[in-house]
């Protein structure tokens, strides 16, 4: 029962740790949001925007302001037939400036700048408070580019077209997220995000509780490491398949691009730890399969002990004093080697599944060393190969 209760709170957990993060932690949602200042989807959505809440205020009758009134009446006869390609030639100044400045360094500061001070709104959108430039309007999630539309009018204005200092100040807005469910999500999210540094920690507790009040508890950790590598895999299947649902149920009026990028840079470090829970997971089942006592387990340490005993004899090293000491504390320094790995996951920040292989690679390695330097290891994989050979029906060789 506590086995396949931590099996269902894994998914949850590993939830619950990226929510808190988001929410609770400026640095880290700044940084995981900064890529979309470069994202072509993001900047083409941008741009449209602004040129469209910029060109709602720029009209004719502006442009005849700076106009002597002598001269007045004759260019209104003549704009009578050339006002549209005038409108479409300035739509298109409006809209090079535009994209010119969203795809510069100036718009990647400009859009740090803002989602840093609009960290509370975050908070607005998925607990349901704070305010800021990110807004919750009824079930959209929405940023107000306000910031965006001064900074082009001044390009404008450089740009000789001096009718643009005279554009009110404009607020529009980025609809990045939009669900019928926000109202009910935010609840959950919020009960997660409180919970973030308590269930993970709940859910290690429930599974080595399990795994030590088993009958068989090598079995039971192979089978508590494999329920978390399938839950929390569903649950990346499930970030998978909600994206394609989300995406298609958008109205038209929201760009579906924009908003998938924002869906998968918000989900790139959950997808991550997503990845490296399985991945330890798997390695987990797989240590605990091979110090098992099964004709395979046994095959493959007795092949590993061989190698190493190879290893020894070719180099003719004598460990000496050395040996003694690892032969003495072999066991405890295997279980610190083990400890320390096990701690490092922990206080790794964001841990990703390289880095979790690479981490199994590097207490591999030091195990290897500890039984290299171990005499008596060589007597022991004697020992184990005649016991394979038993287990498996051959007599000696």
């Amino acid at each position: 029962m506590l086995i396949s209760l931590a099996a269902l709170l894994a998914p949850l957990s590993v939830i619950a740790v990226w929510s808190s993060d988001i929410v609770g932690n400026t640095d880290r949602y700044v940084s995981t949001v900064a890529p979309l200042a470069s994202d072509p989807d993001i900047q083409a959505s941008v741009t449209t925007r602004v040129t469209n809440a910029v060109m709602d205020h720029v009209d004719v009758s502006l442009l005849l302001e700076q106009v002597t009134p002598e001269d007045r009446p004759r260019l209104e006869a003549a704009l009578g037939r050339l006002e549209e390609p005038l409108m479409s030639g300035l739509r298109g100044l409006v809209e090079s400036v535009t994209a010119k400045f969203v795809s510069s360094d100036g718009f990647a500061t400009l859009w740090s700048e803002l989602n840093r001070g609009a960290h509370q709104a975050v908070n607005k959108a998925l607990t349901g408070s704070g305010g800021g430039a990110v807004q919750l309007e009824g079930d959209k999630v929405t940023v107000d580019l306000a910031p965006v539309v001064e900074r082009v009018k001044a390009l404008l204005v450089d740009n000789g077209l001096s009718v643009a200092d005279k554009i009110p100040e404009l607020h529009t807005d980025l609809t990045v997220a939009t669900s019928e469910e926000i109202g009910k999500v935010q609840n959950g999210f919020k009960l997660l995000q409180l919970m973030g540094g308590w269930l993970p920690l709940v859910t290690v507790l429930m599974a080595a509780a399990g795994v030590l009040l088993a009958f068989r508890r090598r079995r039971a950790l192979i089978t508590a490491a494999l329920a978390v590598v399938v839950t929390v895999g569903l649950l990346g299947v499930g970030l998978s398949v909600f994206r394609a649902f989300y995406l298609d149920a958008l109205p038209t009026s929201v760009n579906s691009a924009a908003a998938g990028s924002v869906y998968d840079t918000l989900v790139r470090f959950l997808r991550g730890t997503v990845r490296a829970v399985v991945t330890l997971g798997v390695l987990t089942a797989v240590a605990a399969w091979l110090t098992g006592h099964s004709r395979w387990a046994l095959s493959v340490r007795a092949g590993w002990r061989s190698a190493l005993g190879a290893a020894r004899a070719a180099t003719g090293l004598s460990p000496g004093p050395v040996g003694v000491f690892v032969h003495r504390l072999r066991t405890w320094l295997n279980w610190g080697v083990v400890a320390l790995a096990g701690l490092t996951i922990v206080l790794w920040d964001r841990p990703t599944a390289m880095v979790t292989l690479c981490l199994a690679l590097t207490v591999l390695t030091v195990l290897a060393v500890l039984e290299f330097l171990d005499p008596a290891a060589q007597r022991t994989g004697h020992r184990h190969t005649k016991a394979v050979d038993s287990a498996s029906g051959r007599g000696p060789a």
